[in-house]
């Protein structure tokens, strides 16, 4: 048994478990995917730390234990069709690839989306479709969508995105207010979004999600 292995158990163990995250998939996911495959080069001995782990600027893998928790209130289905926003280096969705149909990630930065395409194709993970653009964009052309994700802190959660779950569908963001933060679950029920808190977490925002603030003299 390798050392991350035995760390990717530990990390399900000391981690996942003790969160009450007990769904057998998202376990098995977290079991299987190897987390230190999709962080930087640099931070591998670090990957399976209970702690968000930076990528450029301020972008972050989330902890674990964060990822876990989300996916536990969004109960993902085999049949679904994932919108997985600021996928990094594709960590998040090849997790998500193990539980739903298939998993369009939305990546901004050319090069994390570029190692995140060679990686995902490494570990053959073929249900899982890079799209690279602007993260508050979505990827509309591959939706609508039965579960939309955010990898990152968000003040608002814009529009347009809604626009592309379909109704029924669920939304996991983690929303930001200075330092503190809650992920909230958001069901889209006759055309509107109704939100529910679910768990404390913390993360910085991502480009595209922060509260247009009103300049005053």
């Amino acid at each position: 048994m390798s050392d991350f292995t035995s760390r990717r158990t530990a990390m399900v163990d000391t981690q996942i478990r003790p969160s009450d995250v007990t769904k057998f998939p998202i376990i098995e996911a977290m079991l299987t995917v190897p987390r230190e495959a999709f962080v930087p080069l640099e931070k591998r001995e670090a990957a399976y730390m209970g702690e968000n782990l930076a990528l450029d600027g301020s972008r972050v893998v989330l902890e674990p234990r964060t990822l876990a928790k989300m996916l536990d209130v969004l109960d993902i289905r085999a049949n679904e069709l994932v919108l997985d926003i600021g996928a990094g280096l594709g960590y998040s969705s090849a997790v998500i690839a193990r539980m739903a149909e298939a998993v369009v990630a939305v990546e901004a930065d050319e090069s994390l989306a570029s190692e995140a395409q060679s990686t995902l194709a490494e570990h053959n993970v073929d249900n899982v479709v890079i799209h690279e653009g602007p993260l508050n964009e979505g990827a509309a052309d591959h939706g609508p969508y039965d579960v939309i994700l955010v990898q990152g802190g968000v003040e608002t959660f814009p529009e347009n995105l809604a626009a592309q779950l379909k109704d029924g569908g669920r939304i996991a963001c983690l929303f930001m207010t200075g330092a503190l933060g809650e992920v909230r679950l958001g069901q889209k029920i006759d055309g509107a979004l109704v939100w529910r808190q679910a768990f404390n977490a913390g993360a910085p925002v991502l480009e595209g999600f922060a509260t247009e603030r009103e300049f005053q003299l």
